[in-house]
């Protein structure tokens, strides 16, 4: 059963954002969970990797204005504003990990928070817009979002996400928990949303079937990157995350390193 539509979204924002950072810190209170982080998204799909415990969903809350962060955030050459509502507004929505949904709301009412920064008007627009790129929400409109499985809850939150028309669509493991067919669809889903001009960056564990353009974050520091040719290749793909057998190498710097040396 295809949650989406299989022809092109139209709810995405004009224009493919990239985003720029440079010396980026954020952590909680006095701790600091990722140091000096630089890297760039840009337009199609970027996936961060790492272990648990490593900072990708603190980055995550950092772009998307939840915690304080230091360092430079360009949105396509514009600093980042730091209230969450305002990046909302410039054109960046989150996907949190555990979707996040109020339970005791329908799927209609979770997708109205979606628009909320959106004038009425503009508002039910785009509710009919998001309904047109997911149909079957449609048919469970009136459900509540605690009553569903952890896979519809997962398209319910995407869909409340692209309700802001963002040009930027950020997902931290989308895929976590879901049965594998449903992971099949939301991956392919993610995608398609990429191949039609919203840039995606995405914290997701499945790297079989999500890798693109990667960045390795370990213990709040980015230790290895480049393209998904060059990471399957890597005993950091193939040892961390692939279940391959490990090989005295130990860290996921160590391992790009070996990578590259022997190419």
């Amino acid at each position: 059963m295809m949650w989406y539509r299989p022809q092109a979204f139209v709810l995405g924002g004009s224009g493919k954002a990239q985003l720029r950072v440079r010396g980026l810190s954020a952590g909680y209170g006095p701790f600091e969970v990722i140091r000096q982080l630089n890297f760039d998204v840009l337009p199609g799909l970027t996936v961060i990797l790492g272990p648990n415990g490593a900072g990708k969903t603190t980055l995550l809350r950092a772009l998307s204005g939840q915690i304080p962060m230091r360092g430079e955030v360009l949105l396509d050459g514009e600093d980042l504003p730091e209230k969450a509502h305002e990046i909302v507004k410039a054109g960046m929505a989150l996907v949190p990990e555990g979707r996040q949904l109020f339970p005791q709301m329908t799927v209609l009412e979770n997708l109205e928070l979606g628009g909320w920064l959106q004038k009425p008007n503009i508002r039910q627009e785009r509710l009919e817009m998001v309904l047109q790129d997911f149909p079957k929400l449609r048919e469970r409109a009136t459900q509540l979002a605690g009553t569903m499985s952890g896979g519809e809850q997962q398209m319910v939150a995407i869909a409340r996400a692209m309700m802001s028309a963002p040009r930027l669509l950020m997902l931290d493991e989308p895929s976590l928990g879901l049965a594998p067919r449903m992971v099949d669809e939301l991956l392919a889903m993610t995608r398609r949303i990429a191949d039609q001009g919203t840039t995606v960056l995405m914290v997701e564990q499945n790297v079989r079937k999500a890798l693109a353009v990667a960045y390795v974050i370990e213990r709040g520091v980015l230790v290895a990157h480049g393209s998904s040719k060059l990471l399957a290749r890597s005993s950091v793909i193939q040892e961390a995350y692939l279940g391959a057998a490990a090989s005295d190498t130990r860290t996921a710097s160590q391992a790009l390193e070996k990578t590259v040396r022997s190419t």
